[in-house]
C-alpha cells in the first residue's frame, strides 16, 4: 500500500542517535552508523523523530510500505512504561489518528495495562473507583426465547453508556452511527432494541436530572469531531424537558468542524412513535 512514512538521508545522517529515543515505536536502530528504519510496519509516518535530528536528515516522504500497525507498535511501547505510553497516546491523539488512538488504547485494555490521561476526556478517568464504568466492547448475545417462542435479543455492544461515564474515544464508537436516547425510551418502546439499536452505539442521558450537561456537549463533540461519528440520531420521549436533549447534540453539532446527518425521533407516553424525522 502507498502511505507516508519515514525517509532517511545516509549522506547527512552522522549516527548520532538522537533520533532514537524519539521513536517510542521502535522504527529507528542505529546500525553501521546510520540511523536506519528497520521495519515498516513499526512506523506511523507521523515524523515525530524529524524535529531532533541536528542534521535535518530526516523527512516524510510518500512511498510503497507495509501497513503500520498500532498492535505491534503497543507491545514494544507498553515495556517502556506509563511515561512512554502517555507520550505515545498523545501523539496520536494531536495528529487526529483516530484509528490508531483506538487500536492502542484496546491493547492496554486487553493487556489490564491502565490508561494514562492523555486528555481531559480519558477512559482512565471513566474507570476510577467502580470496576462498572470499565470500557468494554462486545457482541450481542442471543436471549431466551419468549412465551411466543421468538428471540429477542439485545442489541448493545458496548459499555458503559452512560453519557457521564463514556470515553467518546473508545474504539466501538469511531465511525458507527450512533444513538442518543433519554432514560425513558427503552422502558417506553418495546421495540427499542430491534428496530432502533440494531446497528448503533448507545449514549444514554436525561437532560432534566443528570448535573453537568456542558460535558455532555463536550462529549458530543468529540464523539462527531474526533471519533468521526457517521450519523447521530436522537430519541426522546414526549415531556417537554426531553426536548434538551435534542438542543445538545444541535449545540455540539455546531460546534464542530464535521457535519453528519442528524435524525429525531420523540416517543410517545404507550410507546408510540410521534414523530420520526431527518434534520
Amino acid at each position: 500500500m502507498k502511505r507516508t512514512i519515514i525517509k532517511i538521508d545516509e549522506e547527512k545522517c552522522t549516527g548520532c542517535g538522537l533520533c532514537i529515543p524519539n521513536c517510542p515505536e521502535g522504527a529507528l536502530q542505529i546500525i553501521d552508523g546510520k540511523a536506519r528504519l528497520v521495519s515498516d510496519l513499526l512506523c506511523d509516518g507521523l515524523g515525530a523523530c524529524i524535529g531532533h535530528c541536528p542534521e535535518g536528515a530526516i523527512t516524510v516522504e510518500e512511498r510503497e510500505a507495509e501497513a503500520y500497525d498500532e498492535r505491534k507498535v503497543m507491545a514494544i511501547i507498553a515495556a517502556q512504561g506509563r511515561n512512554t505510553i502517555l507520550a505515545h497516546l498523545r501523539h496520536l491523539y494531536e495528529h487526529g489518528q483516530m484509528n490508531y488512538l483506538g487500536d492502542a488504547i484496546a491493547y492496554l485494555q486487553d493487556q489490564g495495562i491502565p490508561i494514562p490521561d492523555y486528555l481531559g476526556i480519558s477512559a482512565q478517568k471513566a474507570h476510577a473507583g467502580c470496576p462498572g464504568q470499565q470500557t468494554a466492547t462486545f457482541t450481542p448475545a442471543a436471549a431466551p426465547a419468549t412465551a411466543s417462542g421468538e428471540a429477542m435479543p439485545s442489541q448493545l455492544t458496548h459499555w458503559p453508556i452512560q453519557m457521564h461515564l463514556i470515553n467518546p474515544l473508545a474504539p466501538h464508537f469511531h465511525g458507527s452511527h450512533l444513538l442518543l436516547a433519554a432514560d425513558c425510551v427503552a422502558f417506553s418502546l418495546g421495540e427499542f432494541h430491534g428496530a432502533y439499536l440494531q446497528g448503533k452505539t448507545l449514549v444514554i442521558a436525561c437532560p432534566k436530572l443528570d448535573q453537568g450537561l456542558e460535558t455532555y456537549v463536550e462529549k458530543l463533540t468529540a464523539l462527531i469531531q474526533e471519533a468521526e461519528i457517521s450519523s447521530l440520531t436522537v430519541m426522546m420521549m414526549q415531556v417537554p424537558c426531553c426536548s434538551g436533549l435534542l438542543r445538545l447534540a444541535q449545540i455540539a453539532l455546531n460546534q464542530s468542524q464535521r457535519q453528519i446527518p442528524l435524525r429525531q425521533i420523540v416517543v410517545g407516553l404507550k410507546g408510540e412513535i410521534l414523530k420520526d424525522e431527518n434534520l
